[in-house]
């Protein structure tokens, strides 16, 4: 009695979400019935989603079986018991019976949006009718990056060699006028020096 009142819970939670899913225009992911080989176990699947899961990787011993589950303090629920939980059914219908589908379908509507939006990103507008590469337009977004960086990095160590330049030539016309400007003041030294020694001597005549 107290499985089947979970049971009753578990539907009524689901129905609960669906109505949420639709109300927010969610749309989520359904099994694919125009195959007449999975058609009717699809349909049937798809009218008990979403799936109640349980995980669990601990072993509980359930009387005198050892079950993969869960315990809590009103019971334990078995993962592998379909009375229990859907885990069975997802995992039978995502990797035994509908793995294909699903593939194509990531890679039809899932990779697809996410390759445009990407390209938008890159301000590369794809339409559909001439399909754009992802890889080959990330590469040669790439590479035109490294290229400009590699641009930039030679104009700046150009900007560097030329300032280098620049300050080099300033400090040779600064040792320059440094020179010119010892050199006046070395001939005006040795002038006054030479017209006081003049004066002195033509003094030291006048005294004698």
């Amino acid at each position: 009695k107290q499985w089947y009142q979970r049971r009753v819970a578990i539907t009524a939670g689901k129905a609960n979400i669906m109505e949420e899913l639709r109300d927010n225009d969610v749309e989520i992911y359904t099994f694919p019935t125009d195959d007449e080989t999975v058609a009717e176990v699809n349909k049937d699947m798809n009218e008990m989603m979403p799936f109640a899961v349980v995980g669990s990787r601990e072993d509980v011993k359930v009387g005198e079986t050892t079950v993969r589950g869960r315990e809590y303090p009103w019971g334990v629920v078995e993962i592998e018991n379909e009375q229990h939980c859907d885990f069975v059914k997802l995992r039978e219908m995502l990797i035994r019976t509908n793995m294909e589908d699903l593939r194509e379908v990531t890679h039809r509507k899932h990779y697809e949006l996410y390759r445009r939006g990407k390209l938008k990103q890159m301000g590369i507008t794809d339409d559909g009718a001439h399909p754009v590469s992802l890889q080959e337009t990330y590469e040669q977004k790439r590479a035109e990056h490294l290229e400009e960086l590699q641009r930039i990095e030679n104009e700046m160590r150009q900007n560097f060699v030329n300032k280098v330049r620049e300050k080099d030539l300033e400090l040779k016309r600064n040792e320059k006028e440094l020179a010119a400007k010892y050199e006046g003041l070395r001939k005006e030294n040795n002038e006054e020096k030479k017209r006081l020694d003049e004066e002195r001597k033509k003094l030291d005549d006048d005294l004698a």
